[in-house]
């Protein structure tokens, strides 16, 4: 799966930016202090993971049902050292989705999961 990296110019844009990808040296940029401005979804997934497969078309359709309010960011967790996210966040198996709001991780959970339990679970967080 490939996604824009996040445009660092426009970081405020909703136009294209709502999903992007980012790694361990952005995150702190691309998720904690963007919670600040809106609520950060971050899908730590892996290219040999199945279920990652079949959530990535769930959280695509919910994310887009926000209209900017929600972005999600997509680190794949094999890639360089963006294992140091998930040992961070202690995400034991994938894919895992955190939420984060106001520069703190809120929730998560784990495993491939419904459009409906993925919008109750951020409709729980809307600021």
């Amino acid at each position: 799966m490939t996604y824009p990296v996040h445009d660092h110019e426009h970081r405020d844009t909703v136009c294209g930016q709502c999903i992007f990808a980012t790694d361990a040296y952005h995150f702190d940029r691309d998720v904690v202090e963007a919670s600040n401005n809106h609520l950060v979804l971050v899908d730590l997934w892996a290219d040999w993971c199945g279920p990652c497969y079949a959530l990535t078309p769930v959280l695509t359709r919910v994310i887009a049902e926000y209209g900017g309010k929600v972005r999600l960011a997509k680190i794949e967790v094999d890639e360089d050292d963006n294992m140091k996210i998930a040992g961070r966040y202690g995400a034991r198996g994938f894919p895992t989705v955190l939420l984060f709001a106001k520069g703190e991780m809120l929730d998560r959970f784990h495993g491939a999961k419904p459009e409906h339990f993925v919008r109750e679970f951020i409709d729980r967080h809307l600021m």
